[in-house]
């Protein structure tokens, strides 16, 4: 077999992975599957003759190293052993994620248009796997067993399970998390192929092979963002279709929007008739704003950094540790990604993070013209979706943290790739 070949296996193994987060090992830190497929594939990559890297992997590498210098400055301000610990293993995470970042933009730059599509449909089917896996994972529950005890456990050799949100009246209150580490995170990585691939969707010809596969795959993820009863993932859905109703609102009330939309609704309402009293308890919990639950009073811990550190933060991927002190726990998370930034990398590394978005937001507006001009029905559409999942991913992260997570880049990644790979056959 030959590199090129071995290397384009270790690519779509990647984005097929990136957001299997339970499965992963406790040596060296924690390493995820995805995270060895990476350096394998970076390997590969690396010993090709021959690579062609386009001027956005330029721009991708000066950012790299700002944020680098950044990281490296707030290594100043770090004062215990643990937050040494968190920080190194933080500065491994980013710089591998961002290294495929950018060699991932040069090799669907040359590879071409073909091998870009395979590589959305292994990132989708990837996020279509981990769904699929939830639900076996929910059945599974209600029927008195742990499936990832049987699956993983012999595996990973670590324990995990599906989040138990609480009872009502003695019965279970189930929330899958797949694959992931939680059903926050679930639900807002659904948001992506939902919003990524739903215009595209709806711009395929009626007769076209994949369009019924492709309603019924956005169905299905639908239907499991709805049973992660994650706040944040439908906060990620409605943004995102509010932008999208701008250019695709003439298909509000088509056939083929209407007619998956109204299988989940019938399924919803079938289920919840049920059980109205207890599925009227749990909405009525997750609906709710005040207490212990929300997300909002995480943000009070902003100024008490601003204060100290206001320029360079705590350090990368310390909040837990400094927080501690706070909270009295070990793994207590900000719950919002925006919190994070400020906390560890202060103002500098917040304004630089900004920066790398509105270029990621330039990038999709060419990607916008490029279709236009193109009269693409296809490079038009999932321009406009990715803006979509762009901005519904950054609203949701003000509430809860997914975008420091490898999908993350693998997302950008396809993003940033969108107008280099389609403008070559323009030129």
């Amino acid at each position: 077999m030959s590199i090129r070949r071995i290397a384009d296996v270790l690519f779509f193994a990647t984005f097929f992975s990136v957001t299997f987060e339970k499965v992963h090992w406790n040596f060296a830190g924690t390493v995820g599957i995805a995270d060895i497929l990476t350096i394998l594939f970076l390997t590969a990559f690396a010993l090709q003759a021959r690579t062609r890297w386009p001027r956005t992997c330029a721009i991708l590498f000066a950012f790299l190293a700002a944020f680098l210098l950044v990281y490296l400055l707030g290594f100043f301000n770090l004062e215990t052993k643990q937050a040494l610990s968190q920080y190194s293993k933080g500065m491994v995470k980013f710089v591998l994620h961002f290294l495929f970042l950018a060699c991932a933009v040069a090799y669907l730059a040359q590879r071409g248009e073909r091998f870009y599509w395979r590589t959305l449909g292994w990132f989708t089917a990837g996020l279509g796997a981990n769904a699929l896996y939830g639900a076996l994972q929910l059945l599974a529950a209600r029927a008195g067993r742990n499936l990832d005890s049987t699956v993983l456990s012999p595996l990973t050799g670590g324990a995990s399970s599906i989040n138990i949100y609480g009872r009502v009246s003695g019965a279970v209150v189930y929330r899958p998390n797949a694959l992931t580490g939680d059903p926050n995170h679930l639900g807002i990585m659904l948001a992506v192929p939902l919003l990524v691939l739903l215009p595209l969707y709806l711009r395929l010809e009626r007769r076209n092979r994949w369009k019924w596969p492709l309603g019924i795959a956005l169905g299905f993820m639908l239907l499991m963002m709805v049973s992660t009863l994650s706040r944040s993932g439908a906060l990620a859905v409605v943004v995102g279709l509010l932008i999208l109703f701008v250019p695709y609102r003439r298909f509000v009330w088509s056939r083929a929007l209407l007619v998956p939309i109204a299988g989940v609704a019938l399924l919803i309402a079938y289920v919840v008739h049920r059980r109205q009293g207890f599925f009227s308890t749990v909405l009525a919990s997750r609906v709710q704003t005040s207490g212990e639950s929300s997300h909002f009073t995480v943000y009070n811990f902003i100024p008490h950094v601003i204060h100290t550190h206001p320029l360079l933060g705590l350090g990368l991927n310390t909040f837990s540790v400094y927080y501690e002190f706070v909270t009295g726990k070990t793994n207590w998370g900000p719950h919002s990604y925006w919190v994070a930034l400020i906390v560890e990398t202060g103002m500098i590394g917040a304004l630089v993070f900004l920066v790398f978005l509105r270029y990621v937001y330039l990038r999709l507006h060419a990607a916008r013209i490029l279709g236009r001009v193109r009269a693409d029905r296809r490079v038009l559409p999932l321009a406009w979706g990715f803006t979509a999942a762009l901005t519904g991913t950054i609203v949701a992260n003000f509430f809860y943290l997914t975008m420091q997570f490898y999908y993350f880049y693998g997302f950008v990644a396809l993003a940033l790739a969108l107008p280099v790979v389609f403008a070559l056959r323009e030129r």
